[in-house]
């Protein structure tokens, strides 16, 4: 096959009788890979269907505003410890653990909004934004102990705060 092109633009081709048997041969091809692509968009907006009701699931969870974290953090007695999870449960929205943890590290007042008394789940101490040895540190001071990097008696130091937030759109 012979193509002229003319700017970068095609403008004529001369075509033999091997060139036609070889797309023709591409064209049957190219209808089997039009029919795994059928397929596949089939499978990914079966998929995209059954996101779309986690997506919604999700997102009719309340939103989380950082106020409403740092007033929940003023519950929690010097002493005591709460989780991520805790928090985002209290708040309506038992997904958002990191949000939580990305809105403690915005504290824009650790020594007023006590962000050092959220610890994970399993009661290791987590992220802080003065590193871990302060949280400990800080948690230590107020009574906590800590066996091989985690709360000692976790459920015994475990509080549950409770938001005052209501509904709201």
């Amino acid at each position: 096959m012979q193509i002229h092109l003319y700017n970068a633009i095609m403008v004529s081709y001369d075509m033999h009788e091997d060139d036609a048997k070889h797309l023709n041969h591409d064209a049957k091809k190219l209808s089997s890979i039009k029919g795994t692509k059928k397929k596949i968009k089939l499978q990914i907006s079966s998929q995209m269907a059954s996101m779309s009701n986690k997506e919604t699931r999700i997102s009719a969870n309340k939103p989380i505003r950082n106020s409403d974290v740092y007033d929940l953090l003023l519950k929690i007695p010097a002493g005591k410890v709460s989780t991520y999870g805790d928090l985002a449960r209290a708040l309506g929205n038992p997904s958002a653990s990191r949000a939580i943890g990305r809105i403690l590290g915005e504290n824009p007042n650790p020594i007023k909004v006590p962000c050092h008394r959220i610890v994970m789940s399993n009661g290791r101490v987590g992220g802080y934004a003065y590193g871990t040895a302060k949280k400990r540190q800080l948690l230590e001071k107020e009574g906590v102990s800590f066996i091989n990097g985690t709360v000692k008696n976790f459920n015994n130091f475990r509080v549950y705060p409770q938001s005052n937030v209501k509904d709201r759109d």
